[in-house]
């Protein structure tokens, strides 16, 4: 479609009840179809699309909140690189309130650490050429969608010399928890609404293994009413006619092969490596972590910080929302102990958050 193209149609109430009709045709009996994406679940809250679906058929929501899936152990070694003297932290909003093991950003800055809150990590890039004196840590949370900006930040961050900008890298790539998720007995899953955002960056070919290994279709869509009742009415007639590809319904936004300079930018900085998730343990070639190269922009190579052991959070129940073992309606700490205001776990922290998402909207 051209760069005319009006985004109003994807909100057109006549096509959305034309797709609610061919979704209340094709439902099967029983079906559970997940929303990968933290984005996706904040649509289908906002946008009332869980009560539109046929009572056999439920939405269960996944790990595609970033801020939500970093453990605890890489909140903690955050707050640890906090407490050096010279060092200014510089991350996203969300990043500051989610609570480690005993402390939160939020609570190192009222004592007296350096937080800056930054939009882009190029915004960490400038800073720290501002502010010669501080050492500036950019926190790398997230999946496919940011890291390549990252990795573009480290590049220049190279050619410009600057010696006082590193990233704690605690990015992450989906196709690994997608494996992990669909090989959970107690999750059960029929079929999958892939992230959007993630997608424009590596494609379709790195979701092929869920419907060719596993049996799951998939859909990649977008983000407005029409467009996530799209996926879903694709998902169904794909479980009725018992198929299961991987499909796009986004291609104003998806090439199937990607963003090849972004992945460019990602193989050149990073390297895959095991990472640690919140609810789904370690998970292997999930993480990155800066290549040999560029290790000098390595925060924890360069501060070896001292971190406190890792201790959960009693009572929270974020790992099994991510992995769609439990609603957030099912947590005891839900809207009695944990609330936006006083949030015991990320899903409560994060404006993508699941627990953030039904507490607003169910």
């Amino acid at each position: 479609m051209g760069s005319s193209m009006n985004l109003d149609a994807f909100k057109d109430p006549v096509l959305a009840r034309g797709l609610i009709e061919s979704i209340q045709k094709m439902a099967p009996d029983h079906a559970t179809l997940m929303e990968v994406c933290g984005t996706h679940t904040v649509a289908i809250a906002r946008n009332g699309i869980r009560d539109l679906l046929p009572e056999g058929c439920r939405l269960a929501s996944g790990p595609g909140c970033p801020v939500c899936v970093t453990a605890n152990a890489d909140i903690d070694t955050v707050i640890a690189l906090a407490r050096i003297p010279e060092v200014t932290i510089a991350t996203f909003g969300d990043m500051v309130r989610v609570p480690g093991s005993t402390s939160s950003l939020r609570a190192e800055q009222a004592a007296g650490a350096n937080v800056q809150i930054v939009y882009s990590p190029l915004d960490a890039l400038t800073f720290a050429q501002q502010h010669p004196e501080r050492q500036v840590v950019f926190v790398g949370v997230g999946f496919e969608t940011t890291t390549p900006l990252v990795a573009m930040a480290i590049k220049r961050a190279k050619a410009m010399g600057l010696t006082n900008f590193t990233v704690f890298c605690a990015h992450k790539n989906m196709p690994g928890a997608l494996e992990a998720i669909v090989n959970d007995d107690q999750s059960q899953l029929d079929a999958l609404i892939l992230p959007g955002h993630v997608s424009t960056i590596i494609g379709v070919e790195p979701y092929k293994f869920l419907a060719e290994k596993y049996g799951i279709p998939g859909v990649v869509t977008g983000f407005e009413p029409v467009d996530v009742l799209q996926g879903i009415a694709m998902l169904l007639r794909q479980l009725s006619e018992g198929r299961a590809e991987i499909e796009i319904a986004y291609s104003r936004g998806v090439m199937p092969q990607g963003n090849p300079i972004a992945l460019a930018a990602i193989q050149e900085v990073f390297q895959t490596q095991p990472a640690l998730w919140r609810g789904l343990g370690e998970i292997p070639g999930s993480g990155y972590a800066i290549r040999p190269e560029y290790a000098q922009f390595d925060a924890v190579r360069r501060f070896a910080p001292q971190v406190e052991p890792t201790q959960g959070h009693k009572g929270c129940r974020c790992g099994d929302v991510l992995r769609a073992r439990m609603s957030p309606h099912d947590c005891p700490l839900f809207r009695t102990v944990c609330t936006p205001e006083n949030p015991v776990g990320p899903c409560m922290v994060s404006s993508e958050g699941s627990c953030a998402a039904y507490y607003r909207y169910y």
